[in-house]
């Protein structure tokens, strides 16, 4: 059975992109293999978030990828930064890890040129944090997005590196977890582009329905086919698009036949896509709410998380000491 580490970003609620994008596979993946998944909050710190965000953050991510189904009883699921093992890990490979192959790093080119005001170290050594999220449990297969892939390729670097400097082979080289499918792409509300927290265009699971309808009525939209089966502009075919992963069929079919006879009525559509999205994360929403009220709950599945992912972490730290030669006298 592989062992699978996936990062959960500490900001932003879930929309509809995460979870039709990799959260549904997440979700059958717990069964298939042996999955950490951790709330990545040392990682906000690059943005300075205050103590009070920092924690309202993390409490409500852990309640939607709850509510979502993950399920801390069969997976192990916990906060980065409730795991001292981390950072230990962490402060060794940076050790070994370059100025120059950190700086060429693209993330951190882009995060320097459109925040040139905050160019701190945690930018600058970003891989090898991540390095150390996944090695620490010595995993085989990452879940990563195409923006993430150079930071998997890094984290591959680090770990031979570290066998090679102690002629060991100790962490394994860790390769991009495959879903076996291509993940649902949804496109956000303003015409373009996929949905995303930064892009102001998401809906997220937590909405109520009235917010729900009021971001779908302001979808950008056109006036409309002026030809039979014209092809659709980006942004109605954006709509269809979310409406195909919502709404039944039927509902797809009839509105799809009514822009190709050129009877469609946006106003129409996004009245029942706003119903159909109400309907899909209503139950999300609900379970969310419960969970958020109950702190017990919450505190009972992080502690439980991190006990689970300490037994692995502690093990981890404790042979990469021996190997590099701390011994106590």
């Amino acid at each position: 059975m592989d062992i699978v580490v996936s990062g959960i970003r500490s900001t932003g609620k879930l929309h509809l992109g995460n979870y039709f994008g990799a959260l549904k596979n997440f979700i059958k993946m717990q069964h298939e293999n042996k999955c950490y998944f951790f709330i990545a909050d040392y990682h906000s710190l690059t943005t300075h978030p205050t103590p009070e965000n920092l924690h309202g953050s993390v409490k409500q991510v852990l309640a939607e990828y709850l509510a979502c189904g993950l399920d801390p009883e069969v997976a192990t699921l916990y906060i980065q930064s409730d795991l001292p093992e981390i950072p230990e890990l962490y402060l060794l490979l940076n050790m070994n890890a370059y100025l120059g192959e950190l700086e060429r790093c693209t993330s951190f080119k882009e995060k320097i040129r459109k925040h040139p005001n905050n160019v701190n170290a945690g930018l600058l050594t970003y891989p090898t944090l991540m390095a150390a999220d996944i090695i620490i449990h010595r995993a085989h297969k990452v879940p990563v997005g195409k923006d993430q892939e150079q930071h998997l390729e890094m984290t591959r670097t680090f770990a031979n590196r570290f066998n090679r400097l102690y002629n060991v082979e100790y962490f394994p080289e860790p390769v991009a977890y495959n879903f076996g499918e291509e993940l649902v792409k949804i496109p956000g509300l303003d015409g373009s582009g996929k949905m995303g927290k930064s892009e102001g265009n998401a809906i997220y699971l937590s909405d109520d329905p009235e917010t729900i309808r009021k971001k779908v009525m302001k979808a950008v939209s056109d006036s409309g086919p002026t030809e039979p089966n014209q092809p659709k502009p980006e942004a109605i075919q954006n709509l269809f698009t979310i409406m195909k992963v919502v709404s039944t069929p039927d509902t797809y079919a009839y509105f799809d036949d009514k822009y190709n006879t050129c009877q469609i009525r946006y106003g129409d559509l996004k009245k029942q896509l706003a119903e159909d999205i109400t309907r899909f994360t209503d139950p999300f929403r609900e379970k969310i709410e419960a969970i958020l009220a109950d702190n017990k709950y919450l505190s009972d599945v992080a502690e439980m998380g991190a006990e689970k992912a300490r037994q692995s972490a502690s093990q981890t730290i404790k042979e990469v000491r021996e190997i590099i030669g701390f011994r106590r006298f």
